[in-house]
């Protein structure tokens, strides 16, 4: 009798017969170009004006989560003319559990001019990364972003977990040094020279306690 096991493929879902020495793949469910072809109506209904399914139809996307959809969510976040169709495509890479190939373009995207009234919520989808490598970018969004988007990146780093070292620690006193050189000396650089100062006092004695 043969025998009949599934083997997973990069979504690719196949149904293997072992018998008489060969092994033969049987496409059970779809191939990566029926996949292809499956996720497209969902991605289409990102684009242009969203209705009420959108959230729905990001949540199916990021359930799916194949490199298909992170390539689709990203050239969508870089492309869509709709606002919120970017905002959509952060929130859909943020929920899907293998995207770390969409954290740079995620960053690019907050750089991105036209990016600006949304920012926040392209910072907000930073929460779904790993972000241990990524102190000072985050960093500096707390020192340059607007109100929305300083609270936001001050939060990823209270509760994010970073490898710090004495080069990212470097790092963040350079860019520290920067923004207080070029800002203007008022009460609200006072209360932000503390707060930095008492995170930078932080990053030194972790520093210093495992380093040592």
């Amino acid at each position: 009798m043969s025998e009949y096991k599934p083997i997973v493929r990069d979504k690719v879902y196949c149904v293997s017969e072992v018998g008489l020495g060969k092994k033969i793949h049987v496409v059970l469910l779809f191939l990566n170009m029926k996949c292809m072809t499956d996720i497209q109506p969902l991605i289409n209904q990102l684009k242009g004006d969203l209705n009420d399914d959108a959230y729905q139809v990001s949540d199916q996307l990021a359930e799916i989560g194949s490199e298909e959809v992170v390539k689709a969510m990203v050239d969508l976040m870089e492309t869509a003319e709709n606002e919120e169709s970017r905002i959509m495509a952060a929130r859909t890479l943020s929920l899907i559990e293998e995207n770390q190939a969409a954290l740079t373009p995620l960053f690019e995207a907050m750089e991105n001019p036209a990016n600006e009234d949304i920012k926040g919520d392209l910072v907000n989808a930073l929460e779904g990364f790993d972000l241990s490598q990524h102190y000072v970018p985050i960093f500096k969004l707390f020192l340059y972003g607007n109100f929305r988007v300083s609270r936001l990146a001050k939060d990823l780093l209270d509760h994010e977990e970073f490898e710090i070292t004495p080069r990212v620690l470097k790092k963040a006193r350079k860019n520290w040094n920067h923004y207080a050189n070029n800002t203007k000396q008022d009460d609200a650089f006072a209360l932000r020279k503390q707060e930095v100062e008492n995170m930078l006092a932080d990053l030194d004695a972790f520093v210093e306690n495992n380093m040592g």
